[in-house]
């Protein structure tokens, strides 16, 4: 699959609505990155819709929303997956729009690929019991997928800033949702020790899942680099920012990984989404 010798590009991003992004300018960096997989939140269109944005050479895969226009999550890809998977959580819960998981054969290898797209929530309401559900659906899905595939990754919009460096304004935000203690607090369990019991910023204690942190792990402890900004006032020409895009992989696939890019928009009249691509090369 892989267009460059050695590496499998993968790509996410937040679209805040695909055919929107399009008529901003996704289309040429689309074209000027050669991406191998395209893994996209926020679709909020139809499957005929993406497939015209994208063109012939692109193998499509969306999960569309229970209610039109909202959420959707999509895998465009150079080739065709040999199979998917859209359910997560108790069967009573809804996520459709929000969970697209597939195998691809990359050099006689499975690679299992997840577009994700977390509840944005808001503390005290429903919306955040929901964003609670999805998690807990995560942290049950993600040993099975990691069974599964050895080389497996989640990525996309998972609206959750881990630590205070991936939030500009953190100290601001610790009472609101995307930085609420019980929702880092399964973070602190998805990239703890494999086995191990972790406490959460929350206090609470479960299993680490032994997941890796790609962006974190390229970076470093250092702030950000942010993925998201407000479109109001001058948050992103002062980089106020939240990191809340993931790539999420197995320690294997983690091992893997080439290079690590956020492609944030020389301008702000430049961007095309409120949220920026997440690109990561693996060496397969």
């Amino acid at each position: 699959m892989a267009s460059r010798s050695t590496d499998l590009r993968i790509a996410s991003i937040n679209t805040n609505g695909i055919r929107a992004a399009f008529r901003k300018g996704m289309g040429a960096w689309l074209d000027a990155r050669d991406v191998d997989i395209l893994a996209i939140q926020e679709v909020r269109a139809s499957t005929e819709d993406i497939e015209q944005l994208l063109g012939p050479e692109w193998n499509i895969l969306h999960d569309a929303a229970s209610a039109k226009g909202r959420a959707g999550v999509a895998l465009a890809s150079r080739a065709k997956a040999s199979i998917h998977r859209v359910t997560i959580g108790d069967d009573e819960f809804d996520s459709a729009g929000r969970w697209l998981e597939a195998d691809y054969e990359v050099n006689g290898q499975i690679v299992t690929v997840v577009s994700a797209y977390v509840h944005s929530g808001e503390d005290g309401t429903p919306k955040q019991v929901e964003k609670y559900k999805f998690l807990d659906g995560m942290a049950a899905r993600l040993p099975e997928i990691a069974e599964h595939s050895p080389l497996a990754v989640v990525v996309g919009d998972l609206n959750v800033g881990h630590t205070p460096l991936d939030i500009k304004n953190w100290k601001g935000n610790v009472k609101r949702a995307g930085f609420l203690p019980k929702e880092r607090a399964y973070f602190d369990r998805f990239f703890g020790e494999q086995g191990r019991a972790v406490e959460g910023v929350d206090g609470t204690t479960g299993p680490g899942l032994g997941w890796v942190d790609v962006g974190r792990q390229a970076a470093g402890e250092v702030d950000g680099p942010y993925t998201w900004w407000s479109w109001r006032g001058q948050a992103f020409d002062n980089d106020s920012g939240w990191r809340i895009d993931y790539q999420m992989a197995t320690p294997a696939l983690a091992a893997k990984v080439s290079n690590y890019a956020v492609d944030r928009a020389a301008a702000y009249d430049e961007r095309w989404s409120d949220h920026t691509p997440v690109v990561v090369d693996y060496t397969i």
